[in-house]
């Protein structure tokens, strides 16, 4: 049997400390905002990331990831270029990049090789629980930073999204209920992701999303994350006011990556591969 998910969570952020502490070791904060970054971020401080999410159809954010806790390996030797580029080929508004070491298999370096080959939004998905991650989002060219509520508290919340912001990054905030969606408004959160996996039992319902836009204010752009299979789902999304979609697993999963996300999102029938897990 699989552990809780908050046990999880915590076992994760335990994690992310200490490996955050060594790479502090290695690279003090003062040498990190001093380095020039590898590449930079076109029209940096634009608000890119939020832009790009608000197009009139629902845009597709396309995830490159290596593996996951639940899913295990997603792919036997992913090419991060190959990918990037057919997500830019299939429609992709945004890419986001896992960069957890221990759990995703993934790194900075993949950040900074997808801003060498891409001018979508970058957006850098980690679990971000220190203002030393937001410089480094900025050093490998990211627009746009993931701020879990389940993961923070309040007041780390709030200080690690105005610290973004401060520093031209778009922030998307996640939550799974409607007491870490007021949490995620009260700090002044204008990019909602609403995950649809329960992170209790890992169980997927689209309907989470459903059942929170109503309580979202007018102004603020909504994220549906996990468990988008097809494009019927995308229009449902879509008549409930949803701006973007996040997926991940489908994709690195297909032997075409540009053609499912094309697929995904046309307006045909067809599904693509089993949702996404975390």
């Amino acid at each position: 049997m699989s552990p809780p998910a908050s046990t999880v969570l915590e076992r994760i952020l335990s994690e992310t400390r200490e490996e955050l502490e060594r790479r502090k070791r290695d690279l003090p904060l003062a040498a990190l905002r001093a380095a020039p970054p590898t590449d930079a971020r076109p029209n940096a401080g634009e608000r890119r990331f939020r832009e790009a999410l608000r197009a009139p159809d629902v845009g597709v954010i396309a995830e490159f990831k290596r593996r996951s806790p639940s899913a295990g390996r997603l792919h036997d030797s992913p090419d991060l270029v190959g990918i990037v580029e057919a997500y830019e080929r299939g429609g992709a508004v945004a890419i986001s990049i896992l960069t957890e070491g221990p759990n995703f298999d993934g790194a900075l370096e993949d950040l900074r090789a997808a801003r060498a080959v891409s001018g979508l939004a970058l957006l850098r998905k980690d679990f971000v629980v220190d203002p030393y991650q937001l410089h480094e989002a900025i050093a490998a060219g990211a627009d746009a930073v993931l701020l879990i509520v389940a993961a923070l508290d309040q007041r780390d919340l709030a200080s690690l999204h105005d610290g973004a912001r401060a520093i031209g990054l778009d922030v998307l905030v996640e939550v799974h209920d409607r007491e870490e969606l007021r949490r995620a408004l009260d700090v002044g959160a204008d990019i909602l992701g609403i995950n649809n996996r329960d992170l209790r039992d890992f169980s997927v319902d689209v309907q989470r999303t459903e059942s929170l836009m109503s309580e979202v204010p007018s102004g603020v752009t909504v994220v549906s994350e996990s468990g988008i299979a097809g494009a019927q789902q995308m229009r449902r999304l879509r008549e409930r006011g949803v701006h973007a979609v996040l997926v991940g697993e489908s994709l690195m999963r297909s032997p075409d990556p540009a053609a499912a996300l094309a697929a995904l999102r046309s307006q045909r029938s067809e599904s693509i591969p089993a949702p996404e897990k975390i």
